[in-house]
């Protein structure tokens, strides 16, 4: 049986401290997994739910994006993969009476854990302005006053639409329709925040913001360069395909500041192996390097290779680097200008450690470096990635087998809604193929990335906030304003399958609308639809939901928005539609409450601009298929979408880099780049945080207490530091401190921001160095703090000191 959801917050002082753990998964994992199932869905639906998880004939996992091979096992996910379908398929309701039992103020006392584990969302709430207690809302009522608001803004830049990895492309490319469509471009979304940085560095050095390489490149790689990235918790299902790298030959280096589990041994819970024989040594080497010190090291690698060339020959690609590069004479210049002290001081290591690393480089016949990030969240993640991409190709390793560069996106569609148009910087070629198409002029002006967005509703020039998915206020940086920013804004909208912070931290007005998860049947217009997602090597897979809703009447993704374009940009008509079980449902026959004004076709209707974007939107409601279509003509790529997916459940997208070496880069070649080196300079008595997650939560979603491979149980407000740092800076591995972060603001002033109570963990993490979870330590991440060209918060470098406790009278 499942059980009842928490009846208080995580009490931190029960966390417990035990020693790390060195190998990943194994039986434990998978009876973690089994308890955690058990407890949100029962045993039966347990059963049902996660054996239809990545399956052909199923629906893809909501948690991350790692791919599938075309076989697969019985049992086709992971721990994490486990929770996440856990959560959204759990019997735990949050119901009309939760919220008049439950006031915003009492709500917004709560912690991110409690809110996320009571349940699904089921009905349409609104909180009105000055009201203590959401109430029910009907479905016609929360989308017309939706429109009515959007209808009322001055200016359509002061509206604010955010997107989580979890939408659909087919909800994801309606969804930037409906942006583009009222005149803005303004779609912030994770990506921002996360993978920003590659894409950039990619589209600059390569011609494609995504990676080159598939998961049979993975198998047949010579040396996996694995920097940043704890797989063993973030992509557990990555430990199989390393565990098959290195059954095939694969050498494995590790970077990363914190040794991962994942990364040492790892027990595969699927064979007798990972069972009864220890499982496998995952990483061959182990480089513990300092935060931000990848730049230094990539360098080092490529200075290391042309020195050998020059010495020895027989190293570089030359016909690779004379047919399809550019840059070369410049980046050996600044390699021949570069040192080995500033490599050493930047990185940590001595340089004999660094050339033994370059070197498994050049003797390795193809090479992938992946990542995530751990390279991602500097001010110079930009430059490092693109130093990443000069060593990969000094020796050719783009464009061939087992070889190429492997970004390593979290969650499980934040890729795919790039590809369909969710980008607040679109291109010129997706504006004008969308313009043919639709009969529109989409709006050409850039819009707002996270960033901006959370400045534009802090300095009052946003009104409205939408967010598909996600929890916006946790996972941006700088809580405090963020917060404010959003008390300032009109009407919050948020879609959404559970509750969350962006639920209680609010607008003046705010409207929740349930919606189906990826576990859902969808049934719509008598049948039952499909979606369809990208993973993290280009691959676009269906996926179909088998349980039923937890309302007859909740909405997809894909029908809220097709309404609310309906109500935007149609003629005002409300068609009828036949009523059906599993979400399908007459939205005349939703019983309005008594306290609403009149809505749809009865209710006065106000004119949509004259450029607007044209569609049967009520047609793309009921057949998802049309969307399809539609997504087919816009996107090179997609052509015989249908077919593909009806054929095979997956197909390829075209990646220039790696099917043909071209890139579409401004001279048609990958470009080599001189990158002056950078990394972080550390105050005297500071540390260096990251920030970074638990085992047991993905992205903001906290599905436990525990982070049992780090040996931290029963709470999360710890911060890991290294033992001689602790000694140094005079406190005791255990003690409770404040963590305050420090910077120089915009007006040269000295910034602060604090987070409360924290226990010291001594951890074996580099001199100068510390780490904490988020959301808990987002607080501390300035909102001026981003990465150069692509704006990515620097969340694994605040600068922090440790301030004791004063102990209340």
């Amino acid at each position: 049986m499942a059980t009842k959801p928490p009846t208080s917050d995580i009490d931190e002082t029960q966390l417990r401290v035990t020693k790390r753990k060195k190998v990943a998964v194994g039986v434990p994992a998978v009876l973690h997994s089994l308890a955690i199932a058990q407890e949100q869905m029962g045993v039966v639906r347990s059963v049902r739910t996660l054996l239809r998880v990545n399956q052909k004939d199923g629906f893809d996992c909501p948690g991350c994006a790692w791919p599938e091979n075309d076989h697969r096992h019985v049992a086709e996910f992971c721990e994490n993969g486990a929770k996440a379908v856990a959560e959204e398929a759990t019997i735990r309701r949050v119901e009309p009476a939760f919220f008049a039992e439950h006031s915003i103020d009492e709500l917004r006392a709560h912690d991110d854990w409690w809110l996320g584990q009571q349940g699904r969302l089921t009905h349409p709430m609104v909180l009105e302005e000055g009201a203590t207690h959401y109430t029910a809302i009907s479905w016609d009522a929360a989308l017309q006053q939706i429109a009515d608001t959007l209808r009322g803004l001055a200016d359509p830049d002061e509206a604010i639409f955010y997107t989580s990895g979890r939408a659909s492309n087919e909800s994801a490319f309606l969804y930037q329709l409906l942006v583009r469509g009222l005149g803005t471009n303004n779609l912030p979304d994770c990506s921002n925040m996360c993978h920003e940085s590659s894409g950039s560095a990619l589209t600059e050095t390569i011609g494609i913001g995504k990676g080159t390489v598939s998961i049979e490149d993975i198998y047949d790689a010579k040396l996996l360069i694995v920097a940043g990235q704890n797989p063993g918790t973030n992509h557990p299902r990555m430990l199989s395909a390393l565990e098959k790298a290195k059954q095939n030959g694969a050498k494995i280096i590790a970077v990363n500041p914190l040794p991962e589990a994942g990364l040492m041994r790892f027990e595969n819970p699927q064979t007798v192996r990972g069972v009864l024989l220890g499982g496998t040594p995952i990483a061959d080497r182990f480089v513990q390097i300092r935060l931000g010190g990848d730049q230094a090291l990539f360098q080092a690698i490529g200075k290391h290779l042309l020195e050998a060339e020059a010495r020895d020959g027989g190293v570089l690609d030359h016909d690779f680097i004379h047919a399809h590069t550019s840059g070369i004479d410049a980046y050996r210049d600044a390699m021949a200008a570069a040192s080995w002290t500033e490599f050493e001081a930047a990185t940590g290591l001595p340089e004999s450690e660094l050339r033994e690393i370059a070197e498994a480089v050049r003797t390795s016949p193809s090479t992938i470096v992946c990542w995530a990030m751990g390279l991602t969240q500097h001010k110079h993640s930009v430059p490092t990635l693109r130093e990443v991409v000069n060593v990969l190709l000094l020796q050719g390793n783009i464009g061939r087998p087992g070889a190429g560069v492997c970004p390593v996106r979290g969650h499980s569609n934040v890729q795919g809604d790039r590809t369909v148009g969710i980008y607040e910087k679109p291109s010129d070629a997706f504006l004008d193929a969308l313009e043919t198409e639709f009969s529109f002029a989409p709006p050409r002006e850039h819009g707002y990335d996270t960033v901006a967005a959370i400045r534009a509703m802090d300095e009052g020039k946003a009104r409205f906030f939408m967010g598909l998915g996600g929890n916006f206020v946790s996972a941006t940086p700088d809580t405090e304003i963020v917060e404010r920013g959003m008390a300032k804004l009109d009407l919050t909208v948020q879609v959404s399958t559970k509750l969350n912070r962006s639920h209680v931290m609010t607008g003046r007005r705010a409207i929740i609308l349930p919606t189906l998860g990826r576990t859902d049947r969808d049934r719509r217009g008598g049948r039952e639809q499909r979606v369809s997602v990208e993973d993290s090597m280009g691959a676009v897979h269906s996926s179909r939901g088998r349980l039923t809703p937890p309302t007859g009447d909740m909405l997809s993704e894909v029908a809220i928005i097709t309404r609310l374009c309906d109500l935007l940009f149609g003629d005002g008509e409300q068609p009828d539609r036949t009523p059906s079980h599993g979400g399908d449902v007459d939205r005349h026959q939703v019983e309005r409450l008594p306290h609403e004004e009149a809505t749809g076709p009865d209710a006065p209707h106000v004119e949509h601009s004259g450029n607007a974007p044209r569609a049967d939107w009520a047609a793309l409601e009921t057949d998802y298929a049309l969307i399809r279509r539609h997504i087919e003509n816009v996107i090179p790529g997609f052509e015989d979408y249908e077919e593909r997916i009806d054929k095979g459940r997956t197909f390829f997208l075209p990646n220039g880099p790696r099917d043909e070496r071209r890139f579409a880069t401004t001279d048609g070649k990958a470009h080599f780049t001189a990158n002056p080196l950078e990394y972080p300079h550390i105050p005297a008595g500071r540390l260096l945080l990251q920030t970074l997650r638990s085992h047991d939560q993905y992205n903001t979603t906290i599905y436990g207490k525990d982070d049992r491979y780090r040996g931290i149980h029963d709470g999360r407000r710890v911060v890991l530091v290294n033992a001689d740092d602790i000694h140094d800076l005079g406190f005791q591995d255990g003690e409770i401190v404040d963590l305050v972060s420090e910077w120089t603001g915009a007006d040269g002033r000295m910034q602060e921001r604090r987070a409360d109570e924290f226990r010291i963990v001594a951890y074996s993490t580099p001199r100068g160095n510390a780490a904490a979870y988020y959301p808990e330590t987002n607080v501390l991440v300035p909102l001026e703090s981003v990465a150069d060209t692509s704006g990515t918060p620097t969340s694994k470098a605040v600068i922090v000191r440790l301030e004791r406790r004063v102990a209340s009278a």
